[in-house]
């Protein structure tokens, strides 16, 4: 089957896509767009979350044929050009990259989470992200960077 829908803004159609195909082997492999992670391919890790339609998913558990007209926008879309969005500038000034394996579905959550609440407090980074696993970094530096990235999203 073909599938047809908006990427980052931009229209994009998959040919010759399988019935059980998810949105993250689309996204990866089809549409060359590697940032989105495949870790777990079961929902639990986080690692491939994206926006479908303004809203964070694990791109794992989409079948490709369900975003049929609809948008996604992964974390290569939130730059603008070659100027990053201020959560990926924090994580990378707070070290809160070490594998990077985690590091795309922990900056779209945090992206989201701060479109929603410009001002949020440490319980509420916490439930935010509490759906994304880290296995290097401890957190510490990821709840710099988010915080960071709220002040400066409050500059702009």
């Amino acid at each position: 089957m073909r599938v047809s829908f908006v990427v980052n803004g931009r229209e994009e159609s998959a040919d010759d896509v399988w019935e059980g195909e998810s949105l993250l082997y689309v996204l990866r492999e089809r549409l060359g767009l590697p940032g989105s992670k495949n870790a777990c391919e079961q929902g639990e890790c986080g690692s491939c979350t994206v926006y479908l339609d303004g809203v964070p998913v694990c791109a794992c558990l989409v079948a490709a044929g369900q975003v049929e007209g609809r948008r996604v926008r992964t974390v290569e879309g939130l730059a603008e050009g070659d100027r990053l969005d201020p959560v990926q500038e924090a994580f990378v000034e707070c070290g809160a990259v070490q594998c990077g394996f985690c590091t795309p579905g922990l900056i779209v959550q945090a992206h989201d989470l701060l479109e929603r609440r410009p001002h949020p407090s440490d319980a509420e980074i916490r439930e935010a992200l509490a759906g994304n696993l880290c296995r290097c970094t401890g957190y510490e530096k990821i709840l710099d960077a988010v915080r960071l990235a709220a002040s400066r999203k409050e500059a702009r």
